[in-house]
């Protein structure tokens, strides 16, 4: 929607207000006008007049600029001393456009910032970390994946200072992830629900054993095409983070059966009566347990090992259409199935009567 059409829009509903000017529209308008257009009229609105400018500057605190294909470099430069209480900001590129110049200036400006994505920022050095960990240590969710010019000692380092990190995703951030980079996560970031690792090949079992210990609050984890990991990791996993719902563990091609056995016996030890209870009504329990599992390509497991899995959380299916327990290119896992098939199945001779 156009910043004139909202403006008109508003000003049908209002009674008794005489504006004569966009100067004259009383902040609390202005923001609202604002929140039904999109990041591009924002940017537009802030260079109307002193006023709106300054009343969107104080009022603003999410902006998205992945639509900037050219000179988002520039705009961050000259954005970053206006927008100063922006609490989430986007910059997902489809060509690397950002430098670190334009990170240092977020950092330098925007100290209340919580959520920041800079996926595919391929020209992003260490630079552009250490500046956010003196600048943004609010951070609660940041999206790295794709850059793959940090190294382990920068994202260490950030870690130090963004303690309240819930949300990190460094899949393909090669150089990046590694066993120290992991330990610092556990150490630092004990709050941290959602990681993804994937495709970080240098990381092993003593990185993700150190993240499992420190991380006890875990939901989610991608480790997908981590291929040294081995049993160790799922073990220590299905040990510590009880609130495991997704886990990546795409061609992890050295993960046996005692991972899955693992998993399964956590979720009956998590669980009061030590089993699950089917239920019309979910109890907090069935809530908490694996809803997600990617076991493609890990070609070592077995049929009964798996089942063991399925059979304990309730939540993984195979059936059609819902797939949230994935073996894609495991030939010999086909005989397993949810306890939906398995009810379809029961229900058919009952129809037919």
């Amino acid at each position: 929607m156009e910043l004139d059409q909202c403006f008109q829009m508003m000003m049908m509903k209002m009674e008794g207000v005489s504006i004569k000017e966009w100067k004259d529209i009383p902040v609390e308008l202005l923001m609202r006008i604002l929140s039904l257009v999109d990041d591009r009229n924002v940017i537009a609105a802030s260079g109307v007049c002193c006023g709106w400018r300054d009343a969107i500057s104080l009022g603003l605190t999410r902006l998205r600029l992945s639509w900037c294909n050219n000179n988002m470099n520039s705009l961050v430069l000259s954005l970053a001393p206006k927008f100063v209480k922006l609490q989430t900001l986007i910059l997902r590129q489809d060509k690397p456009q950002l430098e670190d110049n334009a990170v240092e200036a977020i950092a330098n400006h925007c100290h209340e910032l919580q959520e920041l994505d800079l996926s595919k920022s391929l020209k992003l050095t260490d630079r552009s970390l250490y500046a956010l960990a003196h600048g943004c240590p609010n951070l609660t969710k940041l999206n790295l994946s794709g850059c793959t010019s940090f190294s382990d000692k920068a994202i260490a380092y950030l870690t130090r200072s963004c303690r309240n990190l819930k949300v990190l995703n460094l899949c393909g951030c090669v150089n990046a992830v590694s066993d120290y980079t992991l330990e610092a996560i556990g150490n630092n970031c004990n709050q941290m629900q959602s990681l993804n690792l994937g495709w970080c090949e240098k990381i092993s079992d003593d990185g993700v054993m150190s993240l499992a210990y420190g991380c006890p609050d875990l939901r989610t984890l991608d480790l997908c095409g981590c291929v040294l990991i081995t049993d160790e990791s799922v073990v220590a996993l299905a040990d510590w983070c009880v609130h495991l719902r997704s886990l990546g563990l795409y061609y992890c091609r050295n993960i046996t059966d005692r991972a899955m056995y693992s998993l399964a016996q956590s979720g009956v030890k998590n669980k009061p009566g030590g089993q699950w209870k089917s239920s019309a009504k979910k109890s907090k329990f069935d809530e908490e347990g694996l809803r997600s599992l990617n076991i493609s390509q890990c070609t070592a497991l077995t049929p009964s090992a798996v089942q063991a899995v399925c059979d304990t959380f309730p939540a993984l299916h195979t059936c059609s259409g819902r797939h949230s327990l994935v073996m894609s290119g495991c030939l010999n896992l086909t005989s397993v199935h949810c306890a939906c098939i398995l009810q379809a199945h029961r229900a058919v001779p009952h129809s037919a009567h």
